[in-house]
């Protein structure tokens, strides 16, 4: 029945038994996630075997929480997490965030592409053939002759 001091103080979020009755903590560490476009990085714990997606998750909702401006949202699949300091790639969203050396991300949306169809492309394509000598053509009031 003697337990130390420090296993009387750990939370129960934190406490978990296994058949043996012996207390097994789970590694919590301090992470920073920096917003695009945001005044300052939203600090929050997390657990080593939480997911990247996990982690978005839990930064859009204190994000909004906070009221930060601009408004993001709370679609985690419309998001990317990269390293602040390790690379050019974002974390696989299934990736467990213990693995990333770092403690400090940035969080980005993912670009859209507007989707191109066949009207599109074309109205494209003859904005970008002769616009400038249609442009001259109307605006001087004469013509160009093209060779």
């Amino acid at each position: 029945m003697n337990r130390s001091i420090s296993e009387k103080m750990l939370p129960q979020k934190q406490k978990k038994k296994n058949n043996e009755n012996q207390i097994v903590k789970k590694n919590r560490f301090l992470i920073a996630v920096n917003v695009l476009g945001s005044a300052g990085p939203i600090r929050f714990v997390v657990n080593e075997d939480d997911s990247v997606a996990g982690v978005i998750d839990t930064a859009l909702k204190l994000y909004a929480r906070e009221g930060r401006l601009p408004v993001l949202g709370s679609d985690v699949n419309r998001f990317l997490l990269y390293p602040a300091n390790a690379g050019l790639d974002a974390m696989n969203p299934s990736l467990k965030i213990g693995l990333c050396e770092g403690r400090t991300f940035v969080l980005c949306k993912k670009q859209s592409h507007p989707q191109m169809t066949e009207a599109r492309s074309e109205m494209i394509a003859q904005k970008r053939s002769g616009s400038w000598k249609a442009w001259l053509n109307k605006s001087f009031n004469f013509k160009i002759i093209s060779h």
